[in-house]
Protein backbone atom coordinates (compact mmCIF):
# COMPACT_ATOMS: atom_id res chain seq x y z
CA UNK A 1 0.00 0.00 0.00
CA UNK A 2 1.66 3.49 -1.17
CA UNK A 3 0.57 6.84 0.89
CA UNK A 4 1.35 10.11 -0.40
CA UNK A 5 2.00 12.15 2.61
CA UNK A 6 2.05 15.69 4.40
CA UNK A 7 3.56 16.61 7.84
CA UNK A 8 4.49 20.26 9.18
CA UNK A 9 7.77 19.37 10.65
CA UNK A 10 8.10 21.72 13.60
CA UNK A 11 7.34 19.55 16.30
CA UNK A 12 9.22 16.02 14.92
CA UNK A 13 12.52 15.22 15.21
CA UNK A 14 12.46 14.38 11.19
CA UNK A 15 10.73 11.36 9.79
CA UNK A 16 12.62 8.32 10.99
CA UNK A 17 11.64 5.80 13.96
CA UNK A 18 13.37 7.69 17.11
CA UNK A 19 14.21 5.54 20.48
CA UNK A 20 13.04 8.69 22.44
CA UNK A 21 11.34 11.36 20.72
CA UNK A 22 8.49 12.34 18.57
CA UNK A 23 8.65 10.81 14.82
CA UNK A 24 6.75 10.50 11.31
CA UNK A 25 7.29 7.65 10.71
CA UNK A 26 5.96 5.81 14.11
CA UNK A 27 2.92 8.28 14.33
CA UNK A 28 1.63 6.88 11.10
CA UNK A 29 2.66 3.11 12.01
CA UNK A 30 1.14 3.51 15.13
CA UNK A 31 -1.98 4.86 13.60
CA UNK A 32 -1.59 1.40 10.59
CA UNK A 33 -0.81 -0.96 13.52
CA UNK A 34 -4.14 0.25 15.50
CA UNK A 35 -6.08 -1.11 13.04
CA UNK A 36 -4.56 -3.77 11.74
CA UNK A 37 -3.84 -5.22 14.83
CA UNK A 38 -0.42 -5.83 14.75
CA UNK A 39 3.52 -3.96 14.07
CA UNK A 40 4.18 -2.64 10.40
CA UNK A 41 7.07 -1.15 9.18
CA UNK A 42 6.30 2.18 6.63
CA UNK A 43 9.27 2.61 4.48
CA UNK A 44 9.49 5.93 3.29
CA UNK A 45 11.06 7.81 -0.06
CA UNK A 46 12.87 9.98 2.04
CA UNK A 47 14.49 10.59 5.58
CA UNK A 48 13.19 13.96 5.95
CA UNK A 49 15.51 15.81 9.20
CA UNK A 50 14.85 17.52 12.76
CA UNK A 51 11.97 20.06 11.68
CA UNK A 52 11.85 19.53 7.94
CA UNK A 53 7.98 19.84 6.21
CA UNK A 54 6.80 17.48 3.51
CA UNK A 55 4.50 18.44 0.83
CA UNK A 56 4.20 15.21 -0.92
CA UNK A 57 6.28 12.53 1.14
CA UNK A 58 5.61 9.13 -0.39
CA UNK A 59 5.34 5.55 1.73
CA UNK A 60 4.74 2.18 1.71
CA UNK A 61 3.56 -0.61 4.19
CA UNK A 62 2.23 -4.39 3.60
CA UNK A 63 -1.26 -4.58 4.42
CA UNK A 64 -4.12 -7.09 4.35
CA UNK A 65 -7.62 -7.39 4.70
CA UNK A 66 -10.94 -5.68 3.13
CA UNK A 67 -10.22 -2.50 2.96
CA UNK A 68 -10.17 -1.27 -0.18
CA UNK A 69 -6.89 0.66 -1.17
CA UNK A 70 -8.46 4.00 -1.48
CA UNK A 71 -10.07 4.04 2.01
CA UNK A 72 -6.85 3.67 3.86
CA UNK A 73 -5.67 7.49 3.68
CA UNK A 74 -8.87 8.07 5.34
CA UNK A 75 -8.53 5.33 7.79
CA UNK A 76 -5.08 6.54 8.87
CA UNK A 77 -6.14 10.20 8.96
CA UNK A 78 -8.92 9.59 11.24
CA UNK A 79 -6.29 8.29 13.55
CA UNK A 80 -2.88 10.53 12.87
CA UNK A 81 -2.51 14.00 14.97
CA UNK A 82 -3.75 17.54 12.91
CA UNK A 83 0.16 18.12 11.80
CA UNK A 84 0.41 14.71 9.55
CA UNK A 85 -2.13 13.79 6.69
CA UNK A 86 -2.32 11.21 4.29
CA UNK A 87 -3.61 13.07 1.31
CA UNK A 88 -4.12 9.20 -0.78
CA UNK A 89 -3.45 5.85 -0.61
CA UNK A 90 -3.04 3.37 -3.70
CA UNK A 91 -2.25 0.00 -4.45
CA UNK A 92 1.10 -0.91 -5.99
CA UNK A 93 2.78 -4.44 -6.87
CA UNK A 94 4.68 -5.99 -4.26
CA UNK A 95 8.12 -5.33 -5.84
CA UNK A 96 7.27 -1.98 -6.01
CA UNK A 97 9.51 0.24 -2.82
CA UNK A 98 8.79 4.21 -1.71
CA UNK A 99 12.62 4.73 -1.31
CA UNK A 100 14.26 2.34 -4.05
CA UNK A 101 11.28 2.74 -6.82
CA UNK A 102 12.01 6.34 -6.91
CA UNK A 103 14.33 8.39 -9.58
CA UNK A 104 14.24 11.58 -7.99
CA UNK A 105 13.26 13.78 -4.75
CA UNK A 106 12.64 17.53 -4.92
CA UNK A 107 13.26 19.77 -2.22
CA UNK A 108 12.24 23.70 -1.88
CA UNK A 109 13.57 25.88 0.58
CA UNK A 110 11.74 29.03 1.05
CA UNK A 111 13.68 32.78 2.44
CA UNK A 112 11.47 35.30 3.62
CA UNK A 113 13.23 38.77 2.62
CA UNK A 114 10.49 41.02 3.75
CA UNK A 115 12.28 43.53 6.99
CA UNK A 116 8.84 43.23 8.54
CA UNK A 117 8.16 40.18 10.53
CA UNK A 118 5.37 37.77 9.66
CA UNK A 119 3.57 35.69 12.44
CA UNK A 120 2.23 33.39 9.39
CA UNK A 121 4.71 33.01 7.22
CA UNK A 122 7.90 32.05 9.83
CA UNK A 123 6.85 28.13 10.32
CA UNK A 124 7.81 27.60 7.14
CA UNK A 125 10.50 30.46 5.98
CA UNK A 126 13.88 31.41 7.60
CA UNK A 127 13.16 35.10 7.74
CA UNK A 128 16.51 36.73 6.54
CA UNK A 129 16.58 40.72 6.25
CA UNK A 130 19.80 41.58 7.34
CA UNK A 131 21.33 42.18 4.19
CA UNK A 132 19.80 42.35 0.25
CA UNK A 133 19.93 39.02 -1.37
CA UNK A 134 20.44 38.68 -5.61
CA UNK A 135 18.57 35.89 -6.36
CA UNK A 136 20.38 36.03 -10.13
CA UNK A 137 24.03 35.52 -8.71
CA UNK A 138 22.43 32.47 -6.66
CA UNK A 139 21.03 30.91 -10.00
CA UNK A 140 24.76 32.15 -11.42
CA UNK A 141 25.92 29.80 -8.34
CA UNK A 142 23.44 26.76 -9.32
CA UNK A 143 23.70 26.25 -12.69
CA UNK A 144 27.39 24.19 -12.72
CA UNK A 145 25.57 21.64 -9.86
CA UNK A 146 23.80 20.34 -12.80
CA UNK A 147 24.78 16.74 -13.43
CA UNK A 148 26.36 14.35 -11.09
CA UNK A 149 29.14 15.37 -8.39
CA UNK A 150 30.65 14.26 -5.42
CA UNK A 151 29.28 16.83 -3.08
CA UNK A 152 31.29 16.05 0.22
CA UNK A 153 31.37 19.57 1.02
CA UNK A 154 27.72 19.44 1.33
CA UNK A 155 27.46 16.24 3.14
CA UNK A 156 27.28 16.37 6.97
CA UNK A 157 28.92 13.84 9.27
CA UNK A 158 26.78 11.07 11.20
CA UNK A 159 25.35 9.76 7.74
CA UNK A 160 25.72 6.00 6.90
CA UNK A 161 25.77 6.99 3.53
CA UNK A 162 28.95 5.49 1.94
CA UNK A 163 29.58 7.83 -0.93
CA UNK A 164 28.40 11.84 -1.77
CA UNK A 165 27.72 11.44 -5.61
CA UNK A 166 24.73 13.23 -6.19
CA UNK A 167 22.81 13.22 -10.02
CA UNK A 168 21.67 16.64 -9.88
CA UNK A 169 18.79 17.05 -12.14
CA UNK A 170 17.29 20.59 -11.49
CA UNK A 171 18.40 23.45 -9.58
CA UNK A 172 16.55 26.68 -9.78
CA UNK A 173 16.52 30.20 -7.54
CA UNK A 174 13.34 32.66 -8.15
CA UNK A 175 11.64 35.11 -6.27
CA UNK A 176 7.73 35.89 -5.44
CA UNK A 177 7.84 39.00 -3.93
CA UNK A 178 8.72 39.29 -0.63
CA UNK A 179 10.12 35.25 -0.98
CA UNK A 180 13.03 33.87 -2.42
CA UNK A 181 13.16 30.22 -3.65
CA UNK A 182 15.13 27.70 -4.07
CA UNK A 183 14.88 24.50 -5.31
CA UNK A 184 16.97 21.32 -5.73
CA UNK A 185 15.70 18.22 -7.73
CA UNK A 186 18.37 15.01 -7.63
CA UNK A 187 18.37 11.12 -7.52
CA UNK A 188 18.67 11.33 -3.35
CA UNK A 189 19.92 13.90 -1.06
CA UNK A 190 23.01 13.61 1.47
CA UNK A 191 22.67 14.46 5.01
CA UNK A 192 22.06 17.54 5.37
CA UNK A 193 22.85 18.70 1.83
CA UNK A 194 20.39 21.37 1.47
CA UNK A 195 20.34 23.45 4.44
CA UNK A 196 23.86 23.28 4.22
CA UNK A 197 23.89 24.66 0.50
CA UNK A 198 21.34 27.35 1.12
CA UNK A 199 23.71 28.40 4.08
CA UNK A 200 26.28 29.25 1.53
CA UNK A 201 23.75 29.90 -1.24
CA UNK A 202 23.11 32.94 0.54
CA UNK A 203 26.59 33.80 1.07
CA UNK A 204 26.67 34.35 -2.28
CA UNK A 205 23.57 36.27 -2.41
CA UNK A 206 24.40 38.73 -0.40
CA UNK A 207 27.71 39.27 -2.47
CA UNK A 208 29.87 37.97 -0.10
CA UNK A 209 31.19 34.92 -2.31
CA UNK A 210 31.59 34.72 -5.87
CA UNK A 211 29.49 32.46 -7.60
CA UNK A 212 32.86 30.84 -9.05
CA UNK A 213 34.23 30.95 -5.43
CA UNK A 214 30.96 28.59 -4.38
CA UNK A 215 32.04 26.16 -6.97
CA UNK A 216 35.15 25.77 -6.72
CA UNK A 217 34.56 25.10 -2.94
CA UNK A 218 32.54 22.08 -4.09
CA UNK A 219 34.79 21.08 -6.72
CA UNK A 220 37.38 20.67 -4.23
CA UNK A 221 35.04 19.10 -1.62
CA UNK A 222 36.42 22.54 0.99
CA UNK A 223 34.12 21.09 3.97
CA UNK A 224 35.69 22.79 5.95
CA UNK A 225 34.65 26.35 4.65
CA UNK A 226 30.84 25.14 5.12
CA UNK A 227 30.11 26.09 8.47
CA UNK A 228 26.57 26.76 8.52
CA UNK A 229 23.24 25.26 7.42
CA UNK A 230 20.06 27.24 7.21
CA UNK A 231 17.35 26.57 9.26
CA UNK A 232 15.14 23.68 8.92
CA UNK A 233 11.44 25.24 9.41
CA UNK A 234 12.40 26.47 5.38
CA UNK A 235 12.50 23.36 4.03
CA UNK A 236 9.96 21.26 2.45
CA UNK A 237 10.13 17.81 0.58
CA UNK A 238 8.33 18.86 -2.53
CA UNK A 239 7.74 15.91 -3.92
CA UNK A 240 9.21 12.48 -5.16
CA UNK A 241 9.27 10.89 -8.87
CA UNK A 242 8.63 7.66 -10.50
CA UNK A 243 8.57 6.26 -13.51
CA UNK A 244 4.77 5.06 -13.13
CA UNK A 245 3.48 7.47 -10.56
CA UNK A 246 0.91 4.95 -8.58
CA UNK A 247 -0.74 8.55 -8.05
CA UNK A 248 -1.99 11.45 -10.16
CA UNK A 249 0.08 15.01 -10.79
CA UNK A 250 -2.76 16.57 -8.62
CA UNK A 251 -2.22 14.69 -5.72
CA UNK A 252 1.70 15.30 -5.39
CA UNK A 253 2.78 17.82 -7.79
CA UNK A 254 3.45 21.06 -6.35
CA UNK A 255 1.26 20.76 -2.86
CA UNK A 256 3.25 23.13 -1.17
CA UNK A 257 0.56 26.74 -1.53
CA UNK A 258 3.81 29.65 -1.95
CA UNK A 259 2.89 32.19 -0.15
CA UNK A 260 2.35 35.73 -1.76
CA UNK A 261 1.87 39.08 0.06
CA UNK A 262 0.52 41.82 -1.80
CA UNK A 263 3.27 44.60 -3.61
CA UNK A 264 3.37 48.09 -2.20
CA UNK A 265 1.06 49.36 -5.41
CA UNK A 266 -1.57 46.59 -4.36
CA UNK A 267 -1.41 47.35 -0.77
CA UNK A 268 -1.97 51.36 -1.40
CA UNK A 269 -4.95 50.37 -3.93
CA UNK A 270 -6.63 48.56 -0.91
CA UNK A 271 -5.91 51.00 1.47
CA UNK A 272 -7.77 53.67 -0.38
Amino acid sequence: MALVIQYLGTNFSGWQRQPHDRSVQQEIEQAIASVLKHPVTLHGAGRTDTGVHAAAQVAHFNATGAIPAHRWANVINSRLPDDILIRASASVPSDWHARFSASWRRYRYTLYVDKRPNLFVRPFSWHYYYAPLDESLIQEALNPLMGRHHLAAFHRANSGRSHSWVDVQAAECYRNGPFIHIEIQANGFLYGMVRLLVGMLVRVGKGEIHPKDFTELWVNQRREKVKYAAPAKGLCLLRVGYPNSPFPPEIWFDTQPKFLLPTSVEAEYCLN
